[in-house]
């Protein structure tokens, strides 16, 4: 049986929103679970940006990190790494990766090229479960996490737009979003 790793970004932004080539990662959470949505095992950590290292007021107050975490961070390179270390043991049993909406694959994308780094991730399909979820559900148009949540009769478990947090929640509405027997 194999396993799907649910990732989720925080990057850089203010009020309005930045363009994704102007955003830069500042955490990146990722919940390694079952078909069933059970977590196995999980990952967190704070990235230092390295354009506009600076966080925008807007920004802390959406994502609640502080400039703190991420002036003791490490630079995205770094921490990929630590992420593909963390992943490796896992990496036979993993089927798909998925996100909740198509952000945090455009923001890899970008990160990676940016900084010159290959990803296994680049060898597994990618699921927006946004979009499998609003078809599961036979909704007019895709709806945001939180009321995703609230659809399945379920309520949103911590903080929003943290990204280990955003990644377990999403990782809660995958049962429903698959297709039955989905491996």
């Amino acid at each position: 049986m194999g396993h799907w790793l649910v990732i989720d970004l925080e990057a850089t932004t203010d009020d309005g929103g930045w363009p994704v080539t102007e955003m830069e990662i500042i955490e990146i959470g990722a919940s390694l679970v079952t078909r069933e949505g059970r977590e196995v095992d999980h990952f967190q950590r704070f990235v230092r940006p390295r354009r506009r290292p600076q966080l925008t007021p807007f920004c802390c107050q959406l994502t609640h990190i502080a400039q703190a975490d991420v002036d003791g961070a490490e630079k995205f390179d770094l921490v990929w790494r630590q992420f593909e270390q963390w992943l490796q043991p896992h990496q036979a049993q993993l089927h798909a990766w998925v996100s909740w909406g198509d952000y945090d694959r455009k923001q890899l994308l970008q990160e990676w090229q940016l900084h010159h780094v290959r990803s296994v991730l680049e060898q597994l399909p990618h699921i927006n479960l946004k979009q499998r979820f609003a078809k599961a559900r036979h909704l007019q148009r895709p709806a945001g996490l939180n009321s995703a949540l609230q659809l399945a009769g379920l309520q949103f478990s911590g903080q929003q737009h943290r990204a280990l947090e955003d990644a377990r929640n999403t990782a809660r509405l995958l049962p429903s979003s698959l297709p039955p027997g989905t491996a």
